[in-house]
């Protein structure tokens, strides 16, 4: 068992940045796929708010329905929800807002751990690449001698390259996973704050 781990750990750090390598393209593809999702969902609430209160007030609940349709953002697909199910009274509305909420939030939040996971391990999956090159290069100096030092040297600049490595990948990671959490809460925010003046309208249809 001892042998196995030694022999593994003479093998050094090469694979590793190998496996960050694939990392990184796992993360790039990640921060790609989410660009994209927030570019083609984003619509400002504050126009979405106004034109749906002022088609609300007016009792055209089908054109209502028909301009959420038209938008592709998760606020309006919560609203269209909500809207959907004005006639069955507010509890109804409020559970039916409520689920459709979490849907778009796990749809937004989508591969995000992935993100969170590589800037959390990344570094230490670097800093192991690199502990197993320095080992490897002080059992070269052994098997070399005094007038392997040249040859160690090269081996732990090497080995410094796989921790350097894992900093680059978790960096932008850390960076996106915030930036995304942040767009997330907001689109979340303003659902909720459109979801209210859904439920006041329908409090005061009923009356």
């Amino acid at each position: 068992m001892i042998q196995s781990i030694k022999a593994f750990a003479l093998l050094g750090g090469g694979w590793v940045l190998y496996l960050l390598f694939a990392l990184s393209l796992l993360s790039v593809a990640v921060i790609l796929n989410r660009v994209l999702y927030f570019a083609r969902n984003t619509q400002d609430s504050n126009p979405l708010g106004g034109e749906l209160t002022g088609l609300l007030s007016k009792g055209r609940l089908s054109e209502a329905e028909k301009f959420l349709t038209r938008i592709q953002s998760p606020e309006a697909r919560i609203l269209k929800a909500g809207l959907s199910c004005l006639s069955q009274g507010r509890e109804v509305m409020e559970q039916v807002l409520e689920s459709q909420r979490i849907l778009e939030k796990m749809e937004m939040e989508r591969y995000l751990l992935v993100l969170g996971t590589l800037g959390n391990n990344a570094p230490f999956i670097g800093l192991l690449g690199t502990v197993l090159g320095i080992i490897r290069a002080f059992s070269d100096l052994a098997l070399a001698g005094t007038s392997g030092s040249r040859i160690v040297m090269q081996g732990v600049s090497e080995a410094l390259v796989a921790t350097a490595v894992g900093l680059f990948i978790a960096i932008p990671a850390v960076i996106f996973y915030n930036y995304f959490q942040g767009r997330i809460k907001r689109t979340l925010s303003n659902a909720d704050r459109l979801s209210r003046l859904l439920l006041v309208h329908a409090r005061s249809r009923r009356k």
